[in-house]
């Protein structure tokens, strides 16, 4: 059976923006069956609308597939854990707004978020393998989220030293690191 991989973009983000097309593009050579949903942002944006928009791929996510999330794709991605029946093959989480301050945007995560109550045993009951990447100059989410995330996790940070937020703003049309971590689970 083909691996399924979703990749979920952040705030103001697309399918297309960062390095989410040169992800999907190499997972595709790799066999596998990519989906990058568009989500409603920033008008519209909730993490209900997210969900909505998700319901159309429920049935292909399973015990199989591996899911990455950026930014607040992220943050969507360990909601979406929370409220899965069946566990994951593994998460990948990029410069993850967790609810430790400074964010830019913590009103507004914080809305998407629940005030950024999550519940940690249902994520990682619902998920066999996590990988977490953050950087020390990101303009919009501090490290100490990253720290956090991989605390609550127990897992050790991937550390990117300079990349700021992990995106093409920072210089990221392509992830390698994130590639050859996924290319482990294929």
């Amino acid at each position: 059976m083909k691996r399924n991989v979703f990749i979920f973009h952040g705030t103001e983000g697309s399918p297309q923006g960062n390095w989410l097309p040169w992800l999907k593009r190499k997972l595709k050579e790799k066999d596998c069956n990519v989906y990058v949903p568009k989500f409603p942002t920033p008008e519209g944006e909730s993490l209900e609308a997210w969900l909505k928009v998700i319901e159309d791929y429920k049935q292909k996510i399973n015990e199989k597939t591996i899911l990455v999330g950026h930014s607040k794709g992220e943050l969507f991605l360990l909601r979406l854990l929370e409220r899965l029946k069946n566990p994951v093959h593994a998460s990948f989480l990029v410069a993850a707004p967790i609810g430790v301050k400074p964010i830019l945007f913590y009103k507004e995560d914080a809305k998407f978020s629940d005030g950024f109550e999550l519940d940690w045993d249902k994520i990682k009951s619902n998920s066999s393998k996590f990988t977490v990447y953050h950087s020390d100059n990101d303009p919009y989410v501090c490290l100490d989220n990253g720290k956090e995330l991989s605390k609550k996790l127990n897992i050790k940070l991937k550390f990117i030293p300079k990349a700021g937020h992990i995106n093409e703003e920072s210089g990221f049309t392509e992830f390698k690191d994130l590639l050859k971590d996924i290319e482990l689970f294929l």
